[in-house]
């Protein structure tokens, strides 16, 4: 069994390594540039799919553990393999199927609809005097739309359930239309005019959590009684594909002290019911938590980040190929040096280790490289469109250490040819 080196002759080879890498530094450039995109695509893109993922699952649970959306169809349904056109089929929400919740449902706290938002959505302009607002949402809700959705009315208040009966000219506006139209005045009380409407507006409301944590028009938007709502534009309604789309979506929030199951279990018995389905028919509407949105999420993730993986391996590859190719060329060329260290007593572990560390080393430097251009890649995607990023220690050491492996394993080839080499025959070689 073959000793151990040193610690002096183990520093000496290293030294040695990086001595001839330096000599040639062109041909270290190329050869390790397939490492370098590499594990610039790996750190690169890491920070972008991570920063996401993190923002993301800060906003979905923003939104309440507890909360429940039921909806017509939704990605979880598209992602479970059905048919676009059979989903389109679906009967449509209504404002009666909240009634019959809030009514029969004693597991359910609040009930929430939304008009106006997915499907077909009602996009106007908010006018107060000479300002207006480019095109936004207006979304019908009821008084419990700011509660069931967690979002704080920052200033004024939120329209009552009076104020829904009589079909009350009142709005409460998103933070982009509060800025653009009152920049320095409160809004409260002022008369504006949403579309060809005139409504008094009577609070703002704070931020909404945006998915992934960039402007995304998450603040575009105002809300007005969902009976306004019907009075100004009836229910939206888009004819696709022999179906018909509404925009429509109902949240609720189960009583404190309530199993979320429960409540689930609740609201799936009175829709089926509504909705004439018998024992053996499978549900036509969705019902999404915050456990279903990011099990998507996660499948979505990590198909992602597989790809990514896939991608950046072939890039690697290449890199790896490359490594062995030019270190092959080098054992060539350096054929009577290799026989001349031979010959004043060289080992043939050392001259083994001595190619491998000139691989390994050279690729590691490919992967440092490769990560400070993926992390430049990450910081200026970030601050050109304010997309999130993350960028964890691990992420350089895995791109440093996944770089240097290569190094070491496509360099295996040409070290053991070097280490084999008669040291005559390599003293003659011309």
């Amino acid at each position: 069994m073959a000793k151990p080196l040193g610690g002096g002759l183990f520093g000496e080879i290293v030294s040695m390594a990086v001595a001839t890498l330096l000599e040639q530094k062109v041909r270290s450039g190329l050869t390790i540039l397939g490492i370098v995109i590499g594990i610039m695509s790996i750190v690169g893109i890491t920070s972008l799919i991570r920063g996401l993922d993190e923002s993301l699952r800060e906003s979905i649970s923003a939104m309440g553990p507890d909360t429940i959306f039921l909806t017509k169809f939704s990605a979880i349904s598209m992602g479970s393999g059905r048919e676009f056109t059979e989903l389109l089929r679906r009967p449509n929400l209504t404002p009666g199927d909240v009634d019959a919740m809030s009514e029969q449902a004693e597991s359910l706290a609040s009930v929430n609809i939304v008009l106006g938002q997915g499907g077909n959505p009602t996009r106007e302009r908010v006018y107060y005097g000479a300002e207006q607002t480019k095109q936004i949402n207006v979304f019908g809700s009821t008084e419990n739309y700011a509660e069931v959705l967690h979002i704080e009315v920052v200033d004024g208040r939120f329209f009552t359930p009076g104020e829904t009966r009589r079909r009350a000219a009142v709005v409460v506006l998103g933070q982009t239309p509060a800025q653009a139209l009152f920049p320095n005045l409160d809004p409260v009380g002022k008369r504006v005019r949403v579309g060809d409407a005139r409504y008094t507006v009577i609070g703002v409301l704070g931020e909404v959590p945006s998915p992934g944590g960039f402007d995304a028009g998450q603040d575009d938007f105002v809300v007005i009684p969902h009976t306004s709502y019907q009075k100004q534009f009836g229910i939206r309604a888009e004819r696709m594909f022999g179906g018909e789309m509404r925009a429509v979506m109902i949240a609720a929030v189960p009583r404190e002290g309530v199993d979320r199951d429960t409540a689930i279990a609740d609201i799936e018995r009175i829709m089926r019911i509504r909705h004439r389905l018998r024992l053996d028919e499978e549900n036509d509407f969705d019902l999404i938590t915050q456990d279903a949105i990011l099990g998507l999420w996660d499948q979505i993730s990590g198909a992602t980040f597989l790809s990514l993986i896939v991608v950046s391996s072939i890039a690697l590859l290449v890199g790896g190929i490359g490594v062995m190719a030019i270190m092959t060329i080098s054992v060539t060329e350096r054929t009577r040096e290799i026989g001349t260290r031979r010959a004043i007593g060289a080992k043939r572990r050392e001259i083994l280790w001595q190619f491998l560390l000139e691989a390994g080393f050279l690729t590691a430097v490919g992967g440092v490289i490769g990560s400070v251009l993926g992390s430049t890649l990450g910081i200026a995607v970030h601050f050109a469109t304010g997309f999130p990023i993350s960028l964890p220690w691990w992420s350089f050491a895995l791109g440093i250490g996944f770089s240097a492996t290569v190094g070491i394993l496509f360099g295996l080839f040409p070290a053991i040819k070097a280490s084999n080499l008669d040291p005559i025959e390599a003293l003659r070689y011309e």
